[in-house]
């Protein structure tokens, strides 16, 4: 049983489709394009043919479908009336119609043989086994891909497939997603506290280490629960000044590294206004640690670097300094020379607070708890500790130019020299620029200093060098500004000299003349360019002196003379010449010029007396023959004729046949 619908793609050229069903009337077929309902078309008389207004595009998937009407019943049965034939074919093909059409909707929309396709128990997909090999499969494969897959579905169907393990994965774990859902109050507070999940997630090792330490007779966690319930807590008060616990414990390595050179951070500390005024002016301690040498030199004209340490500032913030305590830390051995700074870090005995925010940063407490001897000797020099929280920005700046101190350290002696002469310093500092500049230009220097007399000579007469400087340039171009009549440019692209006539600039020809006038018995050396210029004048040209030749194109037809040429092969002509045609072993063509001007001639001449036998074309090469579009063939034995080019509407005109 035939189908209620037929597919089709387009091919971009094609409009004409067959109806392959019946249908009562055509108001119950409905066509559509790529999914979109289309009344583009005509039908033939019969019915059978469908041609589309405009060839449907390349791919785009065509569908005709019959849709009976089924609002109403098309035969009323009377009662005593007579049953006829066309009534109850009517009533008959509406009922088998819409039956065929319902069967369809159901078991079509998209039909592909199982030869075509198949189901892929492995990656749960459907797969293409091979081409469709019918039309109308063809045709439904591409509404499938094409009109009832939309972009979204294809894409939501292509993220499926591309995902296809975790679904398989999450189908093998079934059991275990049901039991999360059960359990999803605890999840969502799981999700809710994700932060500190992750936290523990991150320290999870330590956390293990903490439940074996419980298990452990005895536990260093219940020493510090012991500690907290105490009426005064150590941990209380470390939790109190916990960012400073963190700052140091990040740093511990350093910690140590200052710890042990306590005494000579005391001596920096008993220092820190000279410190400061060492910090207001680092960028040039920076510039003179990179010139040593000369400070030595220097040394000789100063005091002492007491000036420095009168610039004052304070050092504010200690705590957010930790990766510059590194880079003090690396200068250890030069911050020995600052000695004398002990006191007590009973400041630390202050900070108390509770162990929640001890729990919080649980990673420093384990940190904390190996170097509980090096915490000792902080705590006998809070008072030194405190003076450099005081002074944290400018610690910030000293670690910034940590191996500038260190230069500055060896130098001691120098930079108290240095200090004497301060303002001198920072002078030279803001002109190391133009010192270094001379300093690596010293040849030249020296240079200019045994030819000095010469550069007094250039001085006295400068204003005619910015003369001829002015007035003589060297570019890869000519100049456009500054211009004087007189100036010469020299043009480095075409390798000439130039000279400003007052409006353009005229090359300089090495040899040559401007002026035949100026040369009695002037010569050429090459070929002589008239540019579309004449050669006008009262005199005249020898015959007897005329050597060498001159293009034919650049004369007139009138100064030609019968210029014949024989050929028995296909050939271009070229106008105001004659050909000797032989066609006595075949055919033969003739292209005209491309182009013609008025007057252009040219002749052929049979002189096989063959032009019957084998004929001559004439190709017309785009141009009209006898105002014709069309060659020109001569079959006249011994035919001799001229062609003679009129204008594009009449072409090429026969002449002396």
């Amino acid at each position: 049983m035939a189908n209620s619908f037929v597919r089709y793609t387009g091919n971009g050229s094609t409009t004409a489709y067959s109806i392959p069903f019946s249908y009562r009337s055509t108001a119950d077929l409905a066509i559509t394009l790529a999914g979109v309902a289309s009344t583009a078309f005509t039908l033939n008389a019969a019915g059978t043919t469908l041609t589309f207004n405009t060839a449907p595009a390349s791919n785009v998937a065509i569908e005709i479908r019959r849709r009976t009407s089924q609002g109403t019943k098309l035969v009323d049965y009377a009662s005593g009336s007579v049953l006829t034939e066309n009534d109850l074919d009517t009533d008959s093909d509406q009922a088998f119609f819409m039956g065929q059409e319902a069967i369809d909707d159901a078991n079509d929309v998209i039909k592909i043989s199982n030869t075509n396709f198949q189901w892929d128990a492995t990656s749960k997909r459907i797969t293409n086994v091979a081409d469709p090999t019918s039309a109308q499969d063809a045709a439904t494969k591409n509404y499938l891909e094409n009109t009832w897959l939309s972009s979204t579905n294809k894409t939501a169907l292509t993220t499926v497939n591309s995902n296809i393990s975790n679904i398989n994965a999450v189908n093998s774990n079934a059991s275990n997603i049901n039991s999360a859902v059960s359990n999803a109050t605890n999840i969502n507070t799981v999700a809710t506290n994700i932060g500190s999940v992750n936290t523990v997630a991150t320290d999870i090792t330590k956390v293990i280490a903490v439940a074996n330490d419980l298990a452990e007779a005895v536990s260093e966690v219940e020493t510090v629960a012991d500690d907290l319930n105490e009426a005064t807590s150590e941990i209380d008060t470390v939790a109190t000044n916990i960012a400073n616990v963190n700052t140091v414990g990040t740093n511990i390595a350093n910690v140590n590294t200052v710890a042990g050179i306590s005494s000579t951070i005391t001596a920096v500390n008993s220092n820190s206004s000279n410190i400061n005024s060492v910090n207001t002016n680092s960028s040039n301690i920076t510039t003179v640690a990179g010139q040593n040498s000369n400070i030595t030199t220097l040394a000789g004209i100063s005091a002492n670097i007491t000036t420095v340490a009168g610039i004052n500032a304070n050092v504010t913030t200690v705590a957010g300094i930790s990766g510059d305590v590194t880079a003090v830390a690396n200068i250890a051995s030069d911050v020995t020379a600052v000695e004398n700074i002990k006191t007590n870090v009973t400041t630390v005995a202050g900070i108390s607070s509770n162990v929640t925010s001890v729990a919080g940063v649980s990673a420093n407490v384990t940190t904390l708890a190996p170097i509980s001897a090096n915490i000792t000797t902080v705590a006998g020099v809070a008072s030194s500790v405190t003076t450099v929280a005081g002074i944290s920005s400018d610690v910030t700046a000293v670690a910034n130019i940590a191996s500038d101190v260190a230069a500055v350290e060896n130098i001691a002696a120098n930079v108290t020299t240095v200090a004497g002469a301060n303002s001198n310093i920072t002078a030279v500092a803001g002109a190391i620029t133009n010192i270094n500049n001379v300093g690596g230009a010293i040849t030249n220097v020296n240079n200019v200093g045994g030819s000095i007399a010469n550069v007094n000579t250039v001085a006295t007469n400068i204003a005619g060098v910015n003369s001829f400087a002015s007035q003589y340039r060297v570019s890869s171009s000519d100049p456009t500004s500054s211009l004087d009549a007189g100036d010469l440019a020299y043009n480095t692209t075409g390798n000439v000299l130039k000279f400003y006539n007052g409006s353009a600039w005229v090359t300089i020809t090495s040899g040559g003349i401007t002026d035949l006038a100026q040369d009695s018995t002037p010569q050429l050396g090459g070929n002589l360019d008239l540019n579309g210029s004449n050669i006008t004048g009262t005199g005249g040209i020898p015959s007897a002196n005329l050597t060498g030749t001159i293009a034919e194109a650049r004369l007139p037809a009138s100064a030609l003379g019968s210029i014949w040429e024989s050929k028995s092969a296909n050939f271009t002509a070229e106008a105001r010449k004659n050909y000797f045609i032989d066609t006595s072993s075949n055919t033969v063509s003739a292209t005209l010029p491309s182009s013609g001007t008025a007057g252009d001639e040219i002749h052929f001449l049979d002189v096989s007396g063959t032009f019957d036998t084998n004929n001559l074309t004439v190709l017309r090469n785009s141009h009209k023959i006898q105002g014709a579009t069309s060659d020109l063939t001569v079959a006249t034995e011994r035919a001799g004729f001229t062609l003679v080019y009129l204008n594009a509407t009449q072409g090429w005109l026969l002449k002396d046949v």
